[in-house]
């Protein structure tokens, strides 16, 4: 679970809770239906248009990982590559077949070591799953960019209306300041959509998709190494390269 989105999305309704019951106003001043279907719904739509239904569906999808995500560091990836290039050392690719690995998209690289397969092979079908992860967090941020984009126009609209509405009406004085209070609101609820939602979600994804490339082509390095039989120092000495310079330290091993 991903705490900082969660106390993000959190804290950020608290400050507007707040905000609003600080200056003795009412929550129920600010929730009205209209407003909600015009933003919300003409955002979606306009979105739906611009990436297809699977598209748009799949970015919620893919959001889930904004909030739900097992990360690996680098430094752990590194040392089960080095505890794996030093069983295979010792007893060959065979014997990794009952090793425990944590990392899933690297058990699978050991199981395509095991099955045989040579490098070129392993790295085109790492490469090809890293890829299309990669691409799919991509959509997903396209997606919710478009409906941060979309969301100020249609609360714009929705104001464009209300306010339409409300001079149609001008007969009733009392009607005034309700008409114009709602018709804000779509405003509001627009801002609200594009940048407390929508934008963090996006560059929340663009940060896992940066995560995932990196921590995957580490695990494609380190396969790489193993298969064709490097010492298990060396390969953790080039896979250091992924750590900031101030992380590299000494080897895991010297102490052995």
């Amino acid at each position: 679970m991903d705490l900082s989105t969660i106390l993000g999305l959190v804290g950020g309704g608290i400050v507007l809770y707040l905000s609003i019951a600080g200056d003795g106003g009412s929550i129920r001043t600010f929730i009205n239906l209209h407003p909600v279907i015009v933003v919300f719904g003409g955002s979606f739509a306009a979105t739906v248009m611009k990436f297809g239904l699977g598209r748009f569906f799949g970015a919620f999808k893919v959001a889930g990982r904004a909030f739900f995500y097992k990360k690996y560091s680098a430094e752990e990836i590194i040392e089960e590559a080095v505890k794996i290039a030093d069983a295979a050392r010792k007893g060959g690719l065979l014997s990794l077949e009952g090793i425990e690995i944590k990392n899933d998209f690297m058990k699978k690289g050991v199981q395509l070591l095991i099955d045989g397969h040579e490098p070129e092979v392993m790295k085109k079908t790492l490469s090809k799953e890293m890829n299309l992860t990669v691409e799919r967090h991509m959509w997903g941020q396209k997606v919710f960019k478009a409906i941060a984009e979309a969301g100020p126009a249609m609360g714009m609209i929705g104001t464009l209306m209300g306010l339409v509405l409300m001079m149609s009406n001008m007969n009733d004085p009392k009607s005034i300041g309700p008409s114009m209070a709602i018709a804000l609101l779509a405003t509001f609820y627009g801002a609200v959509l594009a940048n407390m939602i929508c934008i963090p979600i996006a560059d929340k994804l663009e940060l896992r998709s940066n995560e995932e490339r990196l921590s995957k082509s580490l695990v494609i390095d380190a396969l790489l190494g193993i298969q064709i039989g490097q010492n298990p120092r060396v390969i953790e000495e080039a896979l250091k390269n992924y750590l900031p310079s101030t992380k590299r330290g000494s080897g895991l091993n010297d102490a052995a």
